[in-house]
């Protein structure tokens, strides 16, 4: 565009074109070096195998991705490590938003890593947007020990809409982790409060974490969540605020009572403790051996993890049936249909599914 301060009235005065903005992309810059080498399932196991945490992490994403491709491979390298995993210790942690889950558990991983050796993994999991669909998946930032100890592994892992508080592909993360050599795994979930089912199904000891002086101590006491917990505890307990956890605790313990006995035979323990100060955390990590070596005796360790693989079989029929509704290219024509119906008010929503699901059992005997 010509200047107009270049007109013959405004003499002495030149204004140059300037120069031609330049791509932020280096134009020299090969792509394809960049590019990461494919490893094929034979290096994955392997890598696994050897306790190798890079390759530990490409499995990871590998799995949780909804690639179809990812997933037939994926299934390979889950095959192939299941007879080297069931050898760990799995611990399940909630909690409400702000417990202090991620610093109890840097302080519980150092502590164990300490005293007990071994390797530690921990899976967090994040709550995904609604609207975004994304996660901060910044729980690792929280657990400063853990992230610089050798022997420990942080995956965060974003919940992407499954319920129960756990990420979709958990239970198979587990697995890879086990057969990597880690002997301790915990999982956090993201402290919805009352879905905790899922966790509950994949863990061998679920803690419950709690806080005190936060006002209706009622709102703590919730029978769902109570009755699946395999020990409570109270967190910052420290300062002024040691009288308040010792009395709720003590409301934790008399409420238990009123609970039917666990199927274990183990009564849930209340204990206090300090995320922040690391104090009381050796009787929390006494009391989950305790209770590992407890239900090991009267066989109920075996059992819970029969039970475990069968739900976990029933579940993934259920995402493989829900999978193929959606992924079908009839239904998926059929649905736009049915969804147009619906908003017009031609049908009700129960029976354009019920439609729906007739004509996919049609498209199957087919």
């Amino acid at each position: 565009m010509e200047h107009p301060e270049n007109s013959a009235e405004y003499a002495g005065l030149q204004v140059n074109s300037g120069v031609t903005q330049q791509s932020i992309v280096n134009p020299y810059l090969k792509r394809g070096r960049f590019r990461r080498h494919e490893l094929s399932v034979n290096d994955m196991v392997e890598g696994i195998l050897k306790g190798d945490v890079t390759i530990l992490s490409q499995a990871v994403t590998l799995i949780e991705s909804v690639n179809p491709d990812h997933q037939q491979k994926a299934q390979e390298v889950i095959d192939r490590c299941l007879p080297y995993s069931g050898n760990s210790i799995r611990v399940g942690i909630s909690g409400v938003p702000g417990a202090g889950k991620s610093t109890s558990i840097d302080e519980f991983g150092i502590h164990v890593l300490r005293e007990k050796g071994g390797r530690l993994a921990v899976l967090a999991i994040d709550p995904s947007s609604e609207r975004t669909k994304g996660s901060i998946l910044g729980d690792k930032t929280r657990m400063e020990k853990l992230s610089l100890h050798p022997d420990s592994f942080i995956r965060p892992s974003p919940s992407a809409g499954s319920l129960g508080g756990v990420a979709r592909k958990t239970r198979e993360t587990i697995i890879l982790c086990e057969a990597a050599g880690f002997d301790k795994i915990f999982v956090e979930t993201v402290g919805v409060g009352q879905s905790e089912t899922a966790c509950h199904s994949m863990v061998d000891f679920f803690l419950l974490i709690q806080v005190a002086g936060t006002g209706d101590e009622l709102q703590g006491i919730k029978r769902g969540i109570m009755e699946i917990s395999d020990g409570i505890v109270i967190n910052k307990c420290d300062g002024d605020n040691v009288d308040r956890c010792h009395m709720a605790a003590t409301n934790f313990r008399n409420a238990l009572h009123f609970f039917p006995k666990p199927e274990s035979g183990w009564l849930p323990r209340v204990l206090c403790y300090s995320g922040f100060y690391g104090t009381g955390v050796k009787e929390i990590w006494d009391m989950i051996y305790e209770y590992v070596d407890f239900v090991r005796k009267n066989g109920y360790f075996d059992y819970r993890r029969n039970e475990q693989s069968k739900y976990w079989m029933y579940e993934s029929i259920n995402e493989h049936l829900k999978s193929s509704f959606y992924n079908n290219k009839v239904m998926q024509q059929r649905l736009a249909l049915a969804e147009q119906t619906v908003l017009a008010g031609q049908k009700t929503s129960f029976v354009a599914a019920q439609e729906l699901l007739d004509t996919y059992f049609e498209e199957m005997r087919r």
